[in-house]
């Protein structure tokens, strides 16, 4: 495998996994060892100062993802804390003049409103359907660099930007490492139409009774969390990690009603990680 350059991120490619859907959804999900073979993993790491707080972190890596971009390119602009670093930083070397020409595709209306504030010209997937990079934060990462995303509640348009993306980097801090997808005890959302929102709370909360699994709609100031689509957030905490992350995306797909979940399968070009020992980048 070729060596990657930190300053000139070589040229990846990632599969795409899209969920499918069954007419008859199991009403359990059944647990099985993981069939998709351990990918090649490489990093690259580099040391970065102590006594650094998680916001200097992100920081770190969204200074270390911006350097994939190039002047001319389309990029998907990720939502969330992390990924309004990137932002941040996209509008200074758009005003410096050192970089030119970018299109911006947002994930979300407040990445919109901030991409905007700042200068950076936007579009949609339908003027740019194919785009040449995204940079998004993630809540989750395990070791073959899968994600759990949509904690800020984003998860239908950062799936759609994303997967549209030649490369998709990710910029974290070393406290969203897991083990397993799910093993941060933190939510894995689930977005569902508004309609019998409980009826898919209840039938989510059922496939995963093996897992410990508690299912609980989202909240927003006592009322229902309404994503920019309008639909609510099935949040699922799980007491031990998913076992199989892929089975898991398709059982939760069959269900009518569920619009998107937070399970990031094989989209993943590289991902940037801030912690107290310097930023690394693995990449497959």
């Amino acid at each position: 495998m070729a060596a990657l350059s930190l300053r000139s991120p070589p040229s990846l490619s990632s599969s795409t996994l899209h969920p499918t859907n069954n007419a008859t959804p199991p009403t359990r999900l059944t647990l099985r060892a993981p069939t998709r073979p351990h990918r090649s993993i490489k990093a690259l790491s580099s040391p970065t100062p102590a006594a650094l707080t998680q916001d200097d972190l992100k920081k770190l890596a969204a200074d270390k993802a911006v350097e994939y971009v190039r002047s001319g390119m389309v990029l998907g602009l990720g939502t969330g804390s992390t990924a309004a670093f990137v932002v941040a930083k996209l509008g200074a070397l758009l005003k410096s003049g050192e970089l030119t020409d970018i299109v911006g595709v947002p994930t979300s209306k407040r990445t919109q409103e901030q991409a905007a504030s700042l200068g950076i010209p936007l579009s949609v997937l339908d003027s740019h359907p194919k785009l040449d990079l995204a940079i998004d934060g993630a809540d989750e990462v395990d070791p073959n660099l899968d994600l759990v995303k949509g904690r800020g509640g984003a998860l239908l348009r950062e799936k759609m930007v994303e997967a549209a993306s030649e490369k998709f980097v990710v910029v974290v801090d070393d406290s969203k490492l897991v083990t397993g997808l799910g093993g941060s005890g933190l939510a894995m959302p689930v977005e569902v139409v508004q309609f019998c929102w409980k009826y898919n709370l209840v039938r989510l909360q059922g496939l995963f009774d093996e897992l410990g699994c508690e299912a609980k709609l989202r909240l927003d100031g006592g009322k229902p969390y309404v994503t920019d689509n309008m639909n609510y957030i099935v949040d699922l905490y799980f007491k031990t990690p998913i076992r199989d992350s892929e089975a898991a995306g398709r059982e939760i797909s069959a269900f009518e009603g569920v619009v998107e979940h937070g399970l990031f399968l094989g989209l993943t070009t590289a991902v940037i990680i801030a912690g107290k020992d310097g930023v690394s980048v693995k990449a497959k």
